[in-house]
């Protein structure tokens, strides 16, 4: 069995991580975690370290880890087919199979699924698709795609423009022209304090019809949004928020573009945040929860609406010019298949809502009077803390100080708990399996409090 000194050299010497600080990697100045199994809630590294992973990967790994039922829809389907392209009609059981069963849990108004592998290349077809149906209506000049300050939607060079995070920007040369930013709809984070949650709707409504009425309705053919930001913060919309966009939304027609990618498939305790906020999208965009990433996929769900134009486009002009190799690829269909079966068998999604609503209620009641907790949030398995100087005067800290990093390493250090520090705050953010216990719930708000305390005090 190779050691984790040699695979650390390896690590440092072959490996390019992703949102990584290169050089500090490079030199052996943040350390190497080799991840060796995992099961239910809990990750293993190589060392023997056992930690309750309350993020579930990359906000992911939704049925929990270890699922025999996945890994073996897995194997059976790379020894039966391992591969076969999608393209020119052709499909597999589990291709077509988890089609349908998409579609039996998607809203009524949603008519077909394109398979891609991550969330990012589903949000590039999405923006291609929005492009070529504008085209095929005859409207060439509405192009512009608004997104959100703060909001995610992938790395790429359209989807980097999308997500709304100086991160994704910054010496990227981005965004693209085509994306435009509008207000974050983040009401701990409002400029006028005196707002209530419905005042600040109306502020975040005024905000989109000003910058509809500068840029011109014409010229604009999607609006993209989280039903919670995410990795903006985990951030629920405030009261009134989503009806009250989608009605602007409708009066100028501009399509809506749910990124589902973090909601889809349970996470808020509903089977999708469109389902949850009462909301009809002409496009969602899935992927994590859709195999609880045992296996890379990710899908857009089209519109009944736009899958008419779709189909036109193509009398007029030829089969659709777009795809992928590894779109609807079998392993990832069958592991897909199996997932979604095991969320309904074990009632995970209703665990999520219930032990979610307890996970948030605790964190309120053990941190929600700590003098440096400014805010405590969330919806479904959800959940983040904020962190401020001084809660009365909503001062921040100064960035440079990394409280909420410092926090995140003090609860994975003394607990062996993995939660996420959220970019652009100090903003501690959990998103743990959905088959998260209401004990391990408990370990989880007492380890947070022990790491606040090593940090902050109090």
């Amino acid at each position: 069995m190779l050691k984790n000194d040699q695979l650390s050299q390896w690590d440092r010497d072959n490996f390019f991580h992703p949102s990584t600080h290169l050089a500090q990697h490079a030199r052996g100045e943040m350390p190497t975690c080799v991840i060796k199994t995992a099961s239910g809630v809990y990750i293993e590294d190589r060392d023997g370290n056992r930690l309750l992973d309350a993020f579930a990967g990359l906000y992911c790994v939704n049925v929990g880890y270890g699922r025999p039922e996945i890994a073996e829809a897995i194997a059976a389907q790379a020894k039966e087919l391992a591969y076969y392209h999608s393209y020119v009609g052709h499909g597999t059981e589990a291709s077509i199979t988890l089609s349908k069963m998409i579609l039996d849990r998607a809203p009524a108004n949603m008519s077909k699924v394109y398979f891609g592998q991550s969330g990012s290349d589903a949000n590039e077809t999405n923006i291609k698709l929005i492009w070529y149906y504008n085209n095929i209506l005859g409207r060439p000049e509405k192009k512009k795609i608004i997104s959100r300050w703060r909001g995610y939607h992938g790395s790429g060079l359209m989807t980097g423009s999308l997500t709304g995070l100086e991160l994704f920007h910054n010496k990227f040369d981005l965004p693209l022209a085509q994306v435009i930013h509008t207000q974050a709809p983040y009401y701990y984070r409002r400029d006028d304090l005196g707002q209530s949650e419905e005042q600040f709707t109306a502020h975040c409504v005024a905000a989109l019809e000003q910058m509809i009425a500068r840029e011109g309705a014409d010229t604009i053919a999607a609006f993209i949004g989280e039903p919670v930001l995410g990795t903006g913060g985990i951030v629920p919309p405030p009261a009134g928020y989503w009806p009250a966009i989608k009605a602007v939304l409708d009066k100028h027609d501009i399509l809506l573009v749910l990124d589902e990618v973090v909601t889809g498939f349970g996470r808020l305790g509903s089977m999708f945040g469109a389902d949850h906020y009462g909301l009809e999208a002409d496009l969602i965009t899935i992927a994590k929860g859709l195999t609880s990433a045992y296996a890379p996929l990710s899908g857009s769900i089209v519109s009944e609406r736009m899958w008419k134009v779709l189909e036109q486009g193509t009398d007029e002009n030829g089969p659709i010019g777009h795809g992928w190799t590894y779109s609807a690829h079998p392993i990832g269909a069958a592991a897909g298949v199996a997932n979604l079966k095991l969320l309904d068998d074990l009632q995970l999604i209703a665990n999520a809502g219930s032990v979610g609503g307890y996970l948030k209620q605790s964190m309120q009641q053990a941190l929600g009077d700590h003098p440096n907790v400014g805010d405590i949030r969330g919806e479904g398995l959800l959940c983040a803390i904020e962190f401020v100087e001084d809660r009365d005067s909503r001062t921040f800290f100064d960035p440079a100080r990394k409280i909420g990093p410092a926090i995140s390493a003090a609860l994975l250090a003394q607990d062996k708990v993995i939660a996420r520090a959220m970019p652009q705050g100090d903003i501690l953010g959990f998103a743990p399996p959905f088959c998260l216990s209401v004990a391990e719930a408990d370990k989880i708000v007492a380890a947070t409090v022990g790491a606040v305390k090593t940090v902050m005090g109090g």
